[in-house]
C-alpha cells in the first residue's frame, strides 16, 4: 500500500500493478523466487523483439480489458556486458534502451531508422525510478542495446559503441518490451545480469548460474522500490 495526501489528510491505495517480461523460462524461475511485490505478474514474453514485443502487448491489453491496467513494465533477465563497465556478474538499469540494429547499412556506415525519416529507435525509462532502482540494488546506469542477432565479435562491439558510447548491456527483447508499453502509455524499465563480456562468442566463459543468482538477488531487493513508486513520479 501507498500514502497518499487527500484534502489535509493521508489515505492508503494499492500499489501500482507491474508486469514483469523475462525471454526464457530460466529467467522467470530466478525472478519469481524473489518478486514479493505485491500486485507483481511475471511472463515469459520469448527471445527476440518481436515476441516480446507481441507477448507484453498481449499481458497489457488483456489486462486493460479487464479492468486492472499495469501501471509498469519491467523488461529483465541476462544480457551481455560491455566490459570494463559492466563485468559479469554485475547489474545494469537502463536509462535507455535503444534498438542498435534498427536502421540501414549505407556505404558511410549504418543509419537508424530515424535518421531515414520514421519510427523511433529509443525509450527512456522514468529517471526517478532508474535512480531508485540503482540505490537499491548497485546496478550501474546506463544504455542497454537492444539487437536481434547477438554480437560475436570485438570489431562489432567496438562499432555499437561507438555509436552509443553510454552502452553497458546488450540484450534482445528490451526495445520489443518498451514498443508494447508505449502503445499503452505505461512506463518501462530494463533490469539485466550480465552473464557474459560483449565481443568474441566463447560459451565456456559465460557465467550464466552466477548471472541468475544476481537477478533474484536484485529482485529480493526491489519490492519497497516497486510499492512505492507511481507513474507520476517521472
Amino acid at each position: 500500500m501507498v500514502l497518499q495526501a487527500q484534502e489535509g489528510q493521508l489515505t492508503t491505495s494499492p500499489a501500482v500493478r507491474v508486469l514483469v517480461a523475462t525471454a526464457v523460462p530460466a529467467e522467470r524461475e530466478a525472478v519469481a523466487g524473489a518478486l514479493t511485490a505485491p500486485g507483481a505478474d511475471l511472463i515469459a514474453v520469448g527471445v527476440g523483439p518481436a515476441r516480446a514485443a507481441a507477448a507484453t502487448a498481449t499481458a497489457l491489453t488483456t489486462a486493460a480489458l479487464q479492468g486492472a491496467p499495469y501501471g509498469l513494465v519491467v523488461s529483465t533477465g541476462i544480457a551481455g556486458g560491455f566490459a570494463p563497465h559492466a563485468p559479469v556478474a554485475s547489474l545494469v538499469v537502463a536509462d535507455e534502451i535503444t534498438a542498435a540494429d534498427l536502421g540501414a547499412q549505407t556505404p558511410d556506415g549504418f543509419l537508424p531508422v530515424t535518421e531515414l525519416g520514421f519510427g523511433t529507435v529509443t525509450h527512456r525509462p522514468p529517471e526517478a525510478l532508474v535512480r531508485e532502482v540503482a540505490a537499491a540494488t548497485g546496478a550501474r546506469r546506463g544504455a542497454v542495446l537492444t539487437v536481434s542477432t547477438v554480437t560475436g565479435t570485438a570489431e562489432r562491439a567496438a562499432r555499437l559503441l561507438r555509436r552509443h558510447p553510454t552502452a553497458l548491456a546488450e540484450a534482445m527483447e528490451g526495445f520489443g518490451v518498451a514498443e508494447a508499453a508505449a502503445a499503452h502509455r505505461t512506463p518501462v524499465l530494463e533490469l539485466r545480469a550480465v552473464s557474459n563480456p560483449v565481443g568474441p562468442r566463447d560459451r565456456a566463459a559465460w557465467r550464466i548460474g552466477d548471472a541468475l543468482a544476481a537477478l533474484a538477488e536484485a529482485f529480493g531487493k526491489l519490492a519497497p522500490v516497486l510499492e512505492s513508486w507511481h507513474p507520476h513520479d517521472r
